[in-house]
């Protein structure tokens, strides 16, 4: 009976742990947006993603040189995948930021929870009733509300946004198995090394393609100038900030409470996002984000 109480405590004390740790994470991915968005006034998406890891890269370099690394290892290409999954997935993010309104690319990109949970339920093999399928169902009907898919189909920036979803959910997972084997510095920091090395060849290779059709994919590299560089600085840190801490908490607590609570980024998106004169959501997109903020409620409950 004490075993078990005890047991039950120490599962809510670190649930509550991956609680907090979301919510803050999600104020400051906000931010980090934010000096994002400033940054694509002038910087390509390829650019802003490049130096977003450059600054994280270095911040963790003297963590682990503070404080070496102390790990079992053992899964070197499960580390590559999260790292190449959220750097592609950051990409379509960036270039969203970069075109339409934060608050909506930040919607887009927080459907990541969504697949996060059926990705749980596939590759992790964690539960999932009756009621959190229903909540998946109504997360989907969500997106469609949000993309508003005309006559032709899909935007650009629908299915870039689908995408970012989708490749976040799959980084996302994989770090409940990496958490196994690694410190959270080596997982953040093979996010930040591909999203670093990444950019660079492609910066090379982009002078021998046609970037119009691919422009979110391939650009030249542009030096910044003046402000700018505090943009990126400040974008950086916030980034890095904000990565240590979701890594954090997808290592506490199952990943469809920690996904859920992650939509407290959206509010705080749009907030932000109104605050540097983007337009409010409009009525379509505004109940496609209640949608997808109650699936992730239920998805809760349902774990």
């Amino acid at each position: 009976m004490l075993y078990g109480y005890n047991s039950s405590m120490n599962y809510i004390k670190n649930m509550n742990k991956g609680v907090q740790y979301m919510l803050i994470a999600s104020f400051t991915f906000a931010i980090m947006g934010a000096f994002a968005k400033l940054a694509s006034a002038e910087l390509s998406s390829l650019e802003v993603v490049f130096f977003r890891n450059i600054a994280g890269v270095v911040i963790i370099g003297f963590a682990v040189l503070k404080k070496p690394m102390q790990h079992q290892g053992g899964k070197p290409f499960l580390l590559f995948f999260r790292g190449l999954m959220g750097f592609i997935a950051l990409l379509a993010f960036f270039y969203n930021i970069a075109h339409i309104s934060l608050g909506d690319a930040m919607t887009y990109s927080k459907t990541s929870p969504i697949f996060t949970a059926i990705f749980a339920f596939i590759f992790l093999h964690e539960k999932l009733s009756i009621k959190g399928w229903i909540a998946i169902f109504v997360g989907f009907i969500g997106i469609v509300f949000i993309t508003e898919p005309s006559s032709v189909g899909f935007s650009k920036y629908d299915l870039l946004g689908i995408f970012s979803g989708i490749g976040a959910a799959l980084a996302y997972t994989s770090v409940r198995e990496l958490k196994k084997y690694y410190d959270t510095r080596a997982i953040v920091l093979s996010f930040m090394l591909t999203g670093t090395l990444g950019p660079i060849v492609l910066f090379f290779i982009s002078p021998y393609f046609d970037a119009q059709e691919l422009d979110f994919l391939l650009s030249e590299f542009v030096l910044p100038k003046g402000i700018m560089w505090f943009y990126l600085i400040a974008m950086g840190i916030f980034a890095t900030i904000s990565q240590v801490l979701m890594t954090k908490a997808y290592g506490e607590t199952k990943a469809g409470i920690v996904g859920a609570v992650s939509y407290t980024n959206i509010l705080f998106s749009v907030i932000v996002g109104v605050m540097l004169g983007d337009s409010l959501p409009s009525l379509g997109t505004s109940f496609g984000i209640i949608l997808i903020v109650l699936a992730g409620i239920m998805v809760a409950k349902a774990k």
